[in-house]
């Protein structure tokens, strides 16, 4: 009975590595960095760590959590409240109605096709913080953080890659 429990544990522990390591980008992007800027280049590690498990495991990250990811880096970064939430549940909404040219191909396939979420993304969250915060915003802060989040993204899935294997094989 004893292991029963622990496997349990151990397997219920396994199943919330998505959501971990998507709270762990998140955690990531907040830090405060002395580089002057820096905040609004970010690389948009949570976007990226979004549709990796969005294509690997989508049923161990559910949409729910996906907005409730979104909502908190809102409330840790300072951004408009729910523009994350939207940006991070779209780019899920689509990476998974997408998952079948995305899954088990190479990683040159995935990353062009992150490529293209990814602009949208960053097209998107340029644009709602302009209609939250009624003024233009140059896009040379967009292009930038859209730019280093496709630098960093390769770093990214090879982290994930090796969490990866610590999820359950039924999944």
């Amino acid at each position: 009975m004893k292991g029963g429990f622990w496997q349990g544990l151990d397997l219920w522990a396994r199943r919330c590595l998505p959501a971990v390591f998507c709270l762990l980008f998140v955690l990531l992007s907040v830090l405060p960095i002395p580089i002057p800027g820096y905040s609004s280049i970010v690389p948009m590690l949570t976007l990226a760590c979004t549709f990796f498990w969005a294509v690997h495991h989508p049923r161990l990250l559910p949409p729910v959590v996906v907005f409730a990811i979104g909502l908190l880096q809102d409330v840790l970064s300072g951004a408009p409240m729910g523009a994350g939430a939207v940006v991070l549940l779209l780019t899920y909404g689509v990476t998974v109605s997408q998952r079948r040219f995305f899954h088990h191909r190479s990683f040159l396939q995935v990353w062009s096709g992150f490529m293209l979420v990814a602009l949208g993304a960053a097209a998107l969250s340029w644009l709602l913080a302009m209609i939250v915060g009624g003024t233009f915003a140059p896009p040379q802060a967009a292009l930038f953080q859209y730019l280093l989040t496709l630098a960093v993204y390769p770093l990214v899935t090879w982290v994930l890659h090796g969490a990866q294997r610590l999820v359950p094989a039924e999944v």
